[in-house]
């Protein structure tokens, strides 16, 4: 019975022993996927219709400004320009939409075709770019508004104008933030969080606008430059004495055009 016994014990240690050695091993995995979707975003705060309404004539000689009427504000992930483009349904032509004609309009002086770029922009920061530095252009929109009574500065703040406003402008047109060049952009951030220029309003992810119109006496807008050269950014005037006659003047009604702000990436 011992001998058994003993025999029974050697064999459940062995069992137990090759069972230690033999373990089952199972598995399952589980995936893991980033996908980084690239954000780019423009915000703007203010309203979507900036009226300018002369009926006094203290406007048509000094002009009408609309100081911070937008404010515009960048988030994004990659590199990035910014650009605001006059449009309208005649922007292959360069002039406002007429709506509405006051009196009869028969006068032949009186000119319904206002050029886009009597309407000037004004930005609250340079564009951090400086591809064009040295070149003599002026490439934003950072440069005060003149003094009316100081004479004209033509090409200096006028809106660049395209009957193609998702095509990136040329070098020689302003840009808000960037450039034409694909080597100068502004990199991927927010105006939400603080980084190299700053946070909130004095970072270069966010630009206030202030627009401004001059008719002058008669209404003549004598600003307003000849958007067809130098994409825009010039100094050939294209006031309605210039692009029509002597004795031409802005033929009374409504106008509209808008303003398209572009944010494109690099």
């Amino acid at each position: 019975m011992k001998k058994v016994i003993l025999s029974a014990a050697v064999l459940a240690s062995l069992a137990i022993s090759n069972n230690a050695k033999a373990q089952l091993v199972d598995e399952q995995n589980v995936t893991v996927t980033m996908d980084l979707q690239p954000i780019l975003q423009l915000g703007m705060n203010g309203s979507s219709n900036v009226d300018f309404v002369f009926d006094q004539i203290s406007e048509y000689v000094g002009g009408i400004t609309q100081y911070g009427a937008t404010n515009l504000n960048v988030t994004s992930t990659v590199n990035w320009d910014l650009y605001a483009v006059g449009f309208s349904s005649r922007a292959a032509l360069g002039f406002w939409d007429q709506q509405v004609v006051y009196g009869a309009g028969t006068d032949a002086n009186a000119i319904d075709n206002l050029p886009l770029t009597l309407l000037e922009l004004h930005q609250d920061k340079a564009n951090p770019s400086v591809v064009l530095s040295g070149t003599g252009l002026t490439d934003d929109y950072s440069a005060a508004f003149t003094q009316v009574q100081g004479g004209v500065s033509v090409g200096q703040n006028n809106v660049y104008v395209s009957a193609t406003p998702y095509t990136r402008p040329a070098i020689d047109a302003k840009y808000i933030a960037g450039s034409f060049a694909l080597t100068d952009f502004v990199v991927g951030g927010t105006y939400l969080i603080t980084n190299a220029s700053g946070v909130g309003g004095a970072s270069d992810y966010y630009y206030a606008i202030d627009y401004r119109i001059v008719p002058a006496l008669p209404a003549i807008f004598p600003n307003a430059s000849d958007f067809a050269t130098a994409g825009g950014n010039n100094a050939t005037a294209d006031d309605l004495v210039t692009a029509n006659a002597a004795g031409a003047y802005a033929q009374s009604g409504v106008y509209t055009m808008n303003v398209k702000y572009v944010l494109m990436e690099n």
